[in-house]
C-alpha cells in the first residue's frame, strides 16, 4: 500500500468535510511530499483548521466550480474525506456545471451514502480526474490487524464480534450503517442516520434506564465496510471520542475490520482504551 500511495500525483485535491480526518490526511500526504489542496465544503469543513492549507470554498452542489478549480490547481486526483450530513436536494446550490448532469446527479441520491458517493465520483470521473481513497493516500491512518491495546478479547467477546460481523454483512445490501454493538450474543443496536457516536450513546442511555441488563464490560462494538462498498469512499472510523462512546456504554472493547477502518489520532486511541481498560482490535479482513 505504501508504494501505492507515492504514486499518487502531486498536488492532490481533498474534497474537506467535518471532523479531523481531512486535516489528518493532508498531514500525512505532506510529510510524504505530495502537496495537498483542500476544497472545503461550507458548512461542514473547519474554518479554522483549513487555514494551515491552501484551500478554496466551494458549496454542494456546485460541480462546475469545483472542476474549474481542481483543473486551475493542477489536481488530477481527488479524495473525498470528512463527515458529512446528508443534503436534501432542495438545499443544495446548483451551478450550471450541476444542471448539466442533474439527471446523473438526482440518481445519485436515489439510494444509500454508498450509491450517492459512487455515483458524484463519476461525473467527476467522466471529466477526466480520478477518484482514490484513503487505502491509496494515506494507508499510515488504517487500523493494522491485531490488538493495539493492553487489554484483549476474551472468548465471550469473540463470539460477540463473530455475531457482529455476520450482522453487518447481512445488514450490507441495504446500505445502512457501519457498526453495530452485541452483548453476550445479543444485538442491541446498529448504526443508523446518528452515526457510531449516537449508537453508543443509545447503548448508554438503554443500560442506565435497565433496559440492558448484562453486566458491565461485556459487549463490543463492531465496526465494518459494507459488502460490496467502493472502498474510496465512507471508510469506516474510530477516534478518542468513539472510546469515550464505548466505556460510556459499559462495553468491553471495539473490534474493526483491518486495513478498511481509519483510526483518527491512534495513540490518544490507545491511551484512552488502555485508561479504561477496553480492548482495541483489528480483524482480517
Amino acid at each position: 500500500m505504501i508504494d501505492k500511495a507515492l504514486e499518487i500525483s502531486s498536488p492532490i485535491g481533498l474534497i474537506a468535510a467535518g471532523g479531523v480526518m481531512p486535516f489528518a490526511v493532508a498531514d500525512s500526504l505532506t510529510a510524504r511530499g505530495i502537496n495537498p489542496v483542500l476544497f472545503a465544503l461550507r458548512g461542514a469543513c473547519d474554518p479554522v483548521r483549513v487555514e494551515r492549507f491552501r484551500h478554496h470554498w466551494i458549496s454542494i452542489g456546485q460541480l462546475g466550480k469545483a472542476t474549474k478549480l481542481f483543473r486551475a490547481e493542477n489536481c488530477r486526483d481527488l479524495v473525498f474525506i470528512g463527515t458529512l450530513v446528508r443534503p436534501a436536494l432542495s438545499e443544495i446550490r446548483l451551478d450550471w456545471g450541476t444542471l448539466r448532469v442533474l439527471g446523473r446527479v438526482w440518481a445519485a441520491f436515489r439510494g444509500g451514502d454508498d450509491h450517492l458517493l459512487s455515483g458524484i465520483a463519476k461525473i467527476f470521473e467522466s471529466d477526466g480526474f480520478r477518484m482514490v481513497g484513503i487505502k491509496d493516500v494515506a494507508p499510515d491512518l488504517l487500523m493494522p490487524e491485531g490488538c493495539l491495546t493492553l487489554k484483549t478479547p476474551n472468548e465471550n467477546a469473540a463470539a460477540d464480534i463473530a455475531r457482529g460481523r455476520d450482522v453487518l454483512r447481512a445488514l450490507s445490501p441495504f446500505d445502512i450503517g457501519q457498526a453495530a454493538v452485541v452483548i453476550d450474543g445479543h444485538v442491541v443496536g446498529v448504526e443508523d442516520i446518528e452515526g457510531t457516536d449516537g449508537l453508543l450513546a443509545r447503548v448508554a442511555r438503554l443500560r442506565a434506564e435497565g433496559r440492558i441488563r448484562a453486566r458491565t464490560a461485556r459487549g463490543v462494538l463492531v465496526k465494518s465496510p459494507k459488502s460490496g462498498q467502493d472502498l474510496r469512499f465512507d471508510l469506516p472510523t474510530i477516534g478518542p471520542r468513539t472510546v469515550e462512546g464505548a466505556a460510556a456504554a459499559k462495553l468491553a472493547g471495539i473490534a474493526i475490520v483491518a486495513g478498511n477502518t481509519i483510526v483518527v489520532e491512534p495513540q490518544a486511541v490507545i491511551e484512552a482504551a488502555d485508561a479504561a481498560g477496553l480492548f482495541v482490535t483489528g480483524l482480517s479482513a
